[in-house]
């Protein structure tokens, strides 16, 4: 049976194999009381294993070995895994539901008009003409892709001049792409904080953040979601002398609120400290010109890594991340995320150059969204729903329960809106909520008619 231990990182409970069974002490089989009610909660009883990442102390049974698996102990997880399926069969799941048109503010499901209020496609470039055909002058040009790495064969002068555009949108000196954002943090991260060293990240990071710091050979420390005398509490343990990185998201992709940044550079700075941040959610919404929240704050001379993404406001696939000159420099060569992936597709490349382009040129786009997430937010307050502490165009419906965040969700969708449940390990156990993200594309009638639907479920569901 497995027992759980705590990770060497942070205070989950993480499972770990025991060659005998352990009797419970009365605290831990409290614990499992508590989350075994939990669960009991649900329509249908759960065999436990979609949950674990949700429940971790929850005492799920796990089924006898069958022929199937034969010696491969490995896969006795994957065997016994029901959960999804269970789920499935109350009609609650929400995951990959399949869209079969462009992301636009308005997308088809089953044939049916949805109107799409969880894209992260801010700016609303994902079907613009300029862009699609930028993309399809590339590949008539470079073909499909680069068949190599960025470090041996796959560096394309299209590659060379994105770099450049984006260093000079944040105001760093140079620039290097990586084929996904998710593969940005992990390859920095990891490249930079070596054994001896320290990285500090906020509870709140993305996970992607959260892997980039469980794979570098340096210590992991974690503090509280935006709690700078937290941050400051553990720098002070970490001897002056030491590396040590701070790395935090600009705007929080689930909460919508911004980071502390002046506190975080103040901080860095008297502590010796490297601050990087995540503008996933930042680039084309914060800034000057859409160039994210060290520019939003006029710091950017204090913020040493700037990283973003092209799959929000720039309409593409893949990330980057800005910096010195000497920094980028190392990070070619050090960042295994990047030497041993595949470089970026030319046709990716030549998207972000042409959203780009609008960005600049239509400044008016962020203005439309901000002005759309005003009255989206006025809207959802005035109805009663509790937004917690987001500042920008993203909007946390807190539903306050797994179950009834799933039940929004569907009820939503059934009325004609696009939302994304965020549930643990996402979220907090407790926080759960619906995630509403606003575009620029989106019009007054489309926010108006998501506000009546919202309403209308809302108060069927209990939430308001």
């Amino acid at each position: 049976m497995p027992t759980l231990k705590k990770s060497r990182n942070d205070e989950r409970l993480m499972p770990v194999q025991s060659g005998t069974a352990r009797a419970d002490s009365p605290g831990r089989a409290l614990k499992k009381s508590f989350w075994r009610e939990k669960l009991d909660n649900f329509p249908k009883k759960f065999d436990g294993h979609f949950w674990t990442a949700f429940l971790p102390l929850a005492n799920h049974q796990k089924r006898p070995l069958n022929a199937s698996t034969g010696p491969l102990a490995l896969f006795n997880k994957v065997r016994n895994y029901r959960s999804a399926e269970q789920v499935r069969a109350t009609g609650l799941y929400p995951y990959f539901r399949t869209i079969s048109s462009m992301q636009d503010s308005e997308v088809l499901i089953n044939g049916r008009k949805v109107l799409m209020l969880g894209s992260n496609s801010y700016l609303g470039l994902t079907n613009h003409p300029k862009i699609i055909e930028a993309s399809r002058a590339a590949v008539l040009k470079y073909g499909t892709g680069c068949a190599g790495s960025r470090f041996l064969n796959g560096t394309l002068d299209i590659h060379l001049e994105l770099e450049r555009r984006l260093a000079q949108l944040v105001h760093k000196e140079a620039a290097l792409l990586y084929s996904t954002g998710f593969q940005v943090n992990l390859g920095v991260i990891s490249a930079l904080v070596g054994k001896g060293e320290y990285v500090l990240a906020d509870k709140s990071d993305h996970a992607s953040i959260v892997d980039g710091c469980q794979l570098c050979y340096g210590q992991f420390v974690r503090f509280a979601h935006n709690d700078m005398t937290g941050l400051e509490s553990q720098l002070r343990k970490i001897d002056p002398a030491t590396g040590k990185l701070v790395v935090v998201d600009g705007v929080f992709s689930m909460e919508g609120d911004i980071v502390h940044l002046p506190e975080v550079c103040r901080l860095a700075k008297e502590y010796g400290a490297v601050v990087m941040v995540d503008d996933a959610h930042s680039i084309g919404v914060l800034g000057e010109k859409g160039a994210g929240t060290a520019s939003h704050f006029g710091l950017t001379d204090q913020v040493h890594l700037i990283m973003g993404t092209f799959s929000k406001s720039l309409a593409s696939l893949g990330g980057f991340i800005a910096s010195d000159a000497l920094t980028i420099d190392y990070l070619k060569h050090h960042s295994r995320a990047l030497i041993f992936s595949c470089s970026m597709s030319p046709a990716n490349a030549a998207a972000v150059m042409a959203a780009l382009d609008i960005m600049l040129s239509e400044p008016d786009r962020i203005s439309r969204l901000w002005r759309n997430t005003e009255r989206m937010k006025q809207g959802l307050l005035s109805l009663g729903y509790d937004l917690g502490a987001s500042e920008t165009p993203i909007l946390p419906v807190y539903c306050r329960g797994l179950l009834k965040a799933f039940k929004v969700c569907k009820r939503l969708e059934e009325e004609g809106v696009f939302v994304n449940p965020v549930v643990p390990p996402a979220v907090q156990p407790g926080h759960e909520l619906i995630r509403i993200s606003l575009m620029a594309t989106h019009s007054d009638s489309q926010i108006d008619f998501a506000l009546d639907k919202l309403g209308k479920v809302g108060r069927e569901l209990g939430v308001l």
